[in-house]
């Protein structure tokens, strides 16, 4: 029936509430080709809502009915319910895996992972399962839109072992710090990591919203050498590294000038950082407040 009245011309449809996954993989799933624009609802970006500080973006993340409360145990409260009863309940409702007790320490797992390079082996090994099985577990995060799936960028002139294994980050970093069975008061270390985590999430979101021809990736030389994101765009590359400093120096730039000089459509570095406001700190690179991630992809678009 929707099919039909697209095809004349008589309606246009927004449907939601579908499974993702059984919209990805479900047999004779009909996705209107032609006829179809996906979209994805994200948590709230920061071209939607500034937090009032970046500590409360990190430890209660962006889901539109946390971050728009000030009540801090029910924001506990309620991320604890979605990720205790949503996730597990999405799982088992879509009989993704048999074990959900496994499943359950291997949410934990990601969790305390997100951001890092992926290491099926290992999380197997804590597991006692085949890497296989834990592959397939991050499959059905990917499916049902629980975690992002960031590609390395692995084309080198020079560098011959680049990282080709992927990154994940948990769509929502209050889901993250629940899932990894964290309570709210995070050290510094462990936010300076989120933060990185926070500032990918928020370049795969400014992306989607400009519904352009971009793309965010990592740069990783096994020997030392990375960059924390990379903004692709047609004609333009744009490398980010991330600080957790109020005022980064050029010592913070050793990794984006290997990288500004092998390819050359990288033009300028950034470093978001905590700084108020932007500063040049070598010729190519500068210095940017988280607040302005928006407008760094805009300017690709």
């Amino acid at each position: 029936m929707v099919q039909e009245l697209v095809d004349r011309n008589l309606a246009k449809f927004v449907l939601t509430g579908s499974s993702a996954r059984k919209l990805r993989r479900g047999a004779g799933v009909n996705l209107l080709p032609g006829r179809l624009l996906p979209m994805r609802l994200d948590p709230l970006s920061l071209a939607e809502r500034v937090p009032a500080s970046l500590e409360e973006a990190l430890v209660f993340g962006s889901l539109p009915g946390i971050a728009l409360t000030t009540d801090a145990a029910a924001r506990e409260q309620d991320l604890t319910a979605y990720t205790t009863l949503y996730l597990e309940e999405e799982v088992r409702a879509e009989a993704l895996v048999r074990n959900l007790g496994r499943f359950s320490r291997f949410l934990q797992l990601a969790a305390l992972e997100s951001g890092g390079i992926a290491h099926f082996r290992g999380i197997a090994q804590e597991l006692g399962v085949p890497h296989t099985t834990v592959a397939g577990y991050y499959e059905v995060l990917e499916d049902c839109l629980i975690a992002e799936r960031i590609e390395p960028l692995s084309e080198s002139r020079t560098r011959k072992k680049l990282t080709k294994s992927p990154r994940y980050l948990f769509f929502d970093l209050g889901v993250r710090r629940v899932a990894a069975e964290e309570g709210p008061r995070l050290p510094t270390r462990v936010l300076g990591s989120l933060f990185e985590q926070f500032v990918g999430l928020e370049l795969l979101r400014a992306t989607r919203q400009l519904a352009g021809n971009l793309r965010v990736r990592f740069w990783r030389d096994p020997d030392g050498l990375e960059v924390d994101w990379v903004v692709e765009g047609e004609d333009r590359w744009l490398p980010v590294e991330v600080k957790w400093s109020e005022a980064p120096t050029a010592q913070d730039t050793r990794h984006l000038r290997p990288f500004l000089s092998e390819y050359s459509k990288a033009r300028e570095g950034i470093i978001v950082c905590r700084t108020p406001r932007r500063f040049r700190i070598l010729p190519q690179v500068t210095a940017v407040p988280w607040q302005e991630i928006p407008d760094l992809v805009e300017a690709l678009a």
